[in-house]
């Protein structure tokens, strides 16, 4: 795990003022300062803080919680422009809780979060569909069709990111699944499952046909679904979710281990 993720996981810090104490050199690990961004934490490393060693939480038992996330707030600890994150409208029990990946600000649905970094960084990183109800305004094109069929390189995919973004090339990976749902004028609606969770990826994937996405809301993430749960509500997995989750851990570990 890198290791500003590590510390805004076992830490009240956000990864954004995480990645300010280690320009500031106010982080060591096993005692040496560190300002490498990219550096990757290894089990039997000691990271401390402001001279606080950070501690681990603890590894082996994981909660998993289910959110209906609204539009119009941000899945992040804290905004420097003090906008509303999820953990303000999250019950307080939930706050030391870690997203797994992100939903942007005007995207809404499933949100996953867990009390365990392990476990949010090997879903996080996994290539498990994801399944987004959208609508675009603009007719479905053949073009579009076959870059969804298969895949797309953008040197320039800047279009349908956000303003601030530094990111400018991205791949885009054949979408697994595309269902139209419907179609009235100019608009299309569609459920795409796709197995990535970069940046914007649908917003950018549509931007560079000059299509607007709309509405984005993600109904499924591997086999966990939205189904009926309402608006800003939550739930615990079920214990067939839990135990499916476990067999994925499992399996991923016997992968990693190989």
């Amino acid at each position: 795990m890198r290791l500003n993720k590590y510390i805004s996981h076992n830490t009240p810090y956000s990864r954004r003022e995480a990645d300010r104490l280690i320009e500031e050199g106010r982080v060591t690990v096993n005692r040496q300062p560190m300002k490498d961004f990219s550096y990757r934490v290894q089990p039997e490393d000691k990271v401390a803080v402001k001279g606080r060693l950070v501690e681990p939480r603890k590894g082996g038992e994981v909660t998993m919680v289910v959110y209906n996330k609204p539009r119009g707030i941000l899945v992040t600890k804290k905004d420097d422009r003090g906008r509303t994150t999820i953990y303000h409208k999250l019950p307080g029990k939930f706050r030391h809780f870690i997203p797994v990946g992100r939903l942007d600000y005007a995207s809404e649905g499933l949100l996953l979060l867990t009390d365990n970094p392990e476990v949010a960084d090997v879903l996080m990183r996994s290539r498990l569909p994801r399944a987004y109800n959208i609508k675009i305004d603009k007719p479905l094109s053949e073009e579009m069709l076959r870059a969804m069929r298969e895949g797309l390189v953008l040197e320039d995919a800047r279009e349908g990111g956000h303003e601030a973004s530094e990111i400018t090339r991205m791949e885009f990976a054949p979408f697994q699944e595309v269902t139209v749902r419907g179609q009235s004028g100019k608009y299309t609606k569609l459920r795409v499952t796709i197995t990535e969770g970069k940046n914007r990826e649908l917003r950018r994937f549509f931007g560079h046909f000059g299509a607007k996405v709309l509405d984005l809301k993600r109904v499924a993430f591997g086999w966990v679904e939205l189904n009926n749960l309402p608006e800003n509500k939550t739930r615990y997995f079920s214990r067939q979710e839990y135990d499916t989750l476990h067999q994925y851990l499992k399996e991923e570990r016997k992968n990693d281990s190989h």
